[in-house]
């Protein structure tokens, strides 16, 4: 299953198409496009935190993939010094279990990690995520956890993940793949694919159908804005950000 490159215009071209869609929206488009029930993420795979007022927790972007798996390589004794240990530690991040991805990461980047499964490991912390979305990653997405999640919440990142992570990487996982397709959330996964995140959950979008996706995702949301905008009026609500 080979991986097409696509050019920074035409994710930007493709992100423009999905600018304000809800997963709610584009599952409906997935429908029209005759792919009901496809691509719509597991819900254990979660928003870490939301917010209400501005949906800051949103995001779309084009997928990078990434994959760890379980080690079978032994951790050292327990008898190292605090030197040695941070020696081994710090080869184990460099030589089994770095971040290749990075410099594939651009502006509108969704990093979609498949983690090794069932592992206790925060391959996601709240300094590598951070820097992640200094490099264009507007959302991250993975089937494993995260640690630091009280500063992820604080420098709000938008995470969807399974559930909080307490170990570190060393001892625990390996790098298998970078920019291969990826099983998360139940869901195939293609570097390239639109990746759409809210309180809802997580929906993929085979980039070969996202602008006709997108074209029907917008009718629908705008007649629930305008149906919505109408109960508001009648209610006497003042409008909101979901009517913007």
């Amino acid at each position: 299953m080979p991986t097409e490159v696509f050019t920074a215009d035409e994710d930007r071209a493709i992100l423009d198409a999905f600018e304000g869609l809800r997963v709610a929206d584009v599952s409906d488009g997935m429908d029209f496009v005759g792919l009901p029930d496809t691509g719509l993420m597991d819900p254990e795979i979660a928003p870490l935190w939301k917010d209400t007022d501005d949906y800051a927790h949103r995001f779309i972007g084009i997928a990078v993939t990434a994959r760890y798996v379980p080690t079978q390589n032994p951790i050292e004794g327990g008898d190292l010094s605090y030197d040695d240990y941070r020696a081994w530690e710090g080869s184990w991040y460099n030589e089994r279990s770095p971040e290749p991805f990075v410099p594939l990461i651009r502006e509108g980047s969704a990093l979609v990690l498949d983690e090794a499964p069932r592992a206790d490991v925060g391959s996601i912390g709240s300094y590598n995520i951070l820097a992640w979305q200094l490099a264009g990653a507007v959302g991250i997405v993975t089937n494993g956890t995260a640690r630091d999640t009280d500063e992820i919440i604080t420098q709000e990142v938008p995470l969807y993940y399974r559930g909080p992570g307490r170990g570190i990487r060393p001892g625990r996982n390996e790098i298998e793949s970078v920019n291969m397709p990826v099983v998360v959330g139940g869901v195939l996964v293609r570097p390239g694919d639109v990746v759409v995140g809210d309180g809802d959950g997580v929906i993929v979008v085979p980039r070969g159908v996202a602008t006709r996706v997108a074209e029907f995702a917008h009718r629908i949301l705008e007649g629930d804005k305008s149906g919505r905008r109408q109960l508001y009026e009648e209610a006497g609500r003042e409008a909101d950000a979901s009517l913007q």
